[in-house]
């Protein structure tokens, strides 16, 4: 029986689950992050064997499975996914492989088949949609040099933004400030930015704002609540768009949002979601994301394989079950 090997990587680890043809989980692993970008192609693809030898145990080898389905973030482009399945083939990793955007596997876990958008909001922002016909949409999602906002890292450096500016004037005031200050313990938000520009904390730690921007805003406070909005009008335009590409604008459609900002399922942000989606895109459906991503990216590799559907009911029920 043929088997897939399923890649999830993200920008905080990456996961693989080993599939038979059937549905059938042979078994779960997990690595470190999965950073092209910032790591290299050869040290991001390293993190998948990791995560194969905690999944099988060290002495494993490759090849790890017949078909590679790899679903990761830092696969923006066509030209990143051909590096790095050029790559991953030169491991030997996998007679077959198959590269493509953690977006694509969001939306095959979260939607009920294969058509449907994705956006996902992690420590990042992207969106992908697939028509019932099998055609594309994507976005670059470069970041600002490609018009993207938001993200869990991007609203964490908003939050700082808006709080430095209260502390010292140049802004509004905000209860920003001292939720600032309360998280990470620091006298004054002027301590924490210069904390962080002398490496005293980590950058990446930004993150860690999410909630308390969230918490803020719902108390009330105008300048978290306005980025609050921002985020859901970047969420809800990004969808909005990719419907209207694949001409589908009209036409009932799932849309999986997923990524840790929402998933948390912040009762205003995810409310204010749902308002503009009623607004402007009345025939799409929300679906919030309750499994992992790695379901989708085995559900991806188990439809290259011309796998039944009662394997894949079966992939999906073991991960309900273990959600």
């Amino acid at each position: 029986m043929r088997t897939v090997l399923a890649v999830d990587g993200g920008n905080s680890k990456t996961d693989v689950a080993l599939v038979t043809e059937d549905g059938s989980v042979l078994g779960t692993g997990r690595g470190g992050p999965f950073q092209p970008q910032i790591a290299g192609v050869g040290t991001a693809v390293d993190a998948i064997a990791e995560a194969v030898r905690a999944m099988l145990g060290p002495g494993a080898t490759p090849p790890f499975a017949d078909h590679v389905a790899a679903y990761v973030a830092g696969a923006d482009l066509p030209a990143e996914e051909e590096v790095l399945r050029a790559e991953i083939l030169s491991r030997g990793y996998g007679e077959h492989v198959v590269v493509g955007n953690d977006t694509f596997a969001l939306l095959r876990a979260g939607a009920s088949g294969p058509a449907g958008v994705a956006v996902v909001c992690g420590a990042g922002i992207n969106a992908a949609a697939v028509s019932p016909t099998g055609e594309v949409t994507r976005y670059p999602a470069l970041g600002k040099l490609t018009g993207d906002w938001g993200g869990g890292f991007g609203l964490g450096e908003e939050t700082l933004w808006w709080a430095i500016r209260a502390e010292d004037g140049r802004g509004p005031a905000t209860a920003l400030r001292q939720a600032v200050r309360e998280h990470f313990g620091t006298g004054t938000v002027e301590e924490l930015c210069l904390d962080i520009h002398f490496g005293r904390t980590p950058v990446d730690r930004l993150h860690e704002l999410v909630p308390v921007l969230m918490a803020v805003a719902g108390s009330g406070d105008a300048v978290a609540r306005a980025l609050v909005t921002r985020m859901a009008d970047e969420v809800t335009v990004l969808a909005v768009v990719a419907l209207r590409r694949l001409g589908l604008l009209e036409t009932p459609m799932e849309v999986v949002l997923g990524g840790g900002v929402l998933t948390a399922r912040d009762p205003l942000l995810n409310g204010l979601i749902e308002e503009r989606f009623a607004a402007q895109a009345p025939q799409a459906k929300l679906i919030v994301a309750d499994v992992p991503p790695i379901m989708g990216a085995a559900l991806l590799g188990l439809d290259a394989l011309g796998a039944t559907e009662e394997a894949k009911a079966a992939l999906r029920a073991h991960f309900h079950a273990a959600a």
